[in-house]
């Protein structure tokens, strides 16, 4: 059984990079933009503004997202992770219909996970996760990219990698979903950090040393919830980290690196640019520390975020901790 119509809802630079990955697979692929205005845009152009230079496939339909149900195979919900209950809350699906979170964070006012908000909002579908290291101009242009494709039953995860998998993007399948969750929300906060290495020109040795030791935060925290060791060092975790941390294009990584070269958290605030880890990084600490478990380096981001303490004194924090054993 394959999903041979897809909907994607959240018409911003990923989305419309998905909605293409959709149309090469050889699936009828929906594009539904929240703004009525965005889509009327999108079909005109057959470019989405939030991608420029990239032209959505000839076998796209875009239309804009209204209440009530809709009638598709699956749908992959492509917003930003604090307003997916906004966008999955006013629609309905068939019982049974995967409903792929393609957005990775944790809801900053709940502690929900993205999958739990889908099971909350539309009890009857099948809550699925898409994650791993992707950036949306190399997917949108068919450039080899391989993720990570979880939902809570075996048949479901590997229908819908097939049904998403080309040539050039490649979804691995699992059972896995918390996990790959985490590694898609802690990555973020993380990346934000190795910004700050970049910033403040730390050196290469720091970012190396940053970014392993973010990578046994991760391991920690995944494994407090259950998570498969398999899942955290595979795409959705090492991968994800590993691009995020070390690439200009990653939005988390950027906004780092202006906190590392003296930019005030709410002067990049008024820039408008989404950053997933400035939402995530208090509750995925509350988290951590609800349940034991040590994350300096999510924790000085945090700290970084509301302001309770500087760049230079997160640094310096991090660097005197006790001399101990690595794990």
């Amino acid at each position: 059984m394959i999903a041979e119509r897809i909907a994607v809802i959240g018409a911003g630079a990923w989305g419309t990079a998905l909605a293409n990955v959709i149309a090469r697979a050889g699936r009828a692929a929906t594009l539904l933009a929240r703004d009525p205005a965005v889509a009327a845009e999108i079909a005109h152009r057959r470019e989405s503004p939030r991608l420029p230079g990239v032209t959505l496939d000839d076998k796209v339909a875009v239309a804009a997202l209204s209440a009530g149900k809709i009638e598709t195979d699956a749908i992959l919900v492509v917003v930003p992770a604090q307003a997916l209950r906004a966008a999955v809350g006013e629609i309905a699906v068939a019982r049974g219909t995967p409903v792929i979170a393609c957005a990775k964070g944790i809801e900053r006012a709940t502690g929900r996970f993205m999958t739990e908000v889908i099971g909350e909002c539309l009890p009857h579908a099948v809550p699925a996760i898409l994650s791993g290291p992707s950036f949306a101009g190399d997917v949108a242009r068919g450039l080899p990219t391989a993720v990570t494709l979880a939902a809570p039953d075996e048949a479901s995860a590997k229908m819908l990698a097939h049904s998403l998998g080309s040539p050039a993007f490649r979804p691995y399948h699992s059972t896995d979903v918390r996990g790959v969750e985490i590694g898609g929300a802690a990555k973020n906060v993380l990346a934000i950090a190795a910004g700050i290495v970049a910033g403040r020109k730390l050196g290469a040795s720091a970012a190396a040393a940053l970014t392993t030791r973010g990578f046994a935060e991760l391991v920690r925290f995944g494994r407090a919830w259950g998570a498969r060791p398999e899942t955290l060092t595979g795409l959705s975790g090492l991968g994800d980290l590993v691009l995020t941390c070390s690439s200009a294009q990653s939005r988390n990584f950027q906004l780092g690196r202006r906190l590392g070269v003296g930019i005030g958290p709410a002067e990049i605030g008024r820039t408008g640019e989404l950053a997933e880890g400035v939402y995530t990084a208090g509750v995925l600490v509350e988290m951590a520390r609800e349940r034991g478990i040590d994350m300096p380096v999510s924790a000085a981001v945090a700290a970084v975020l509301d302001g309770s303490l500087g760049i230079d004194e997160a640094i310096e924090a991090l660097m005197a901790r006790p001399f101990r054993a690595e794990g």
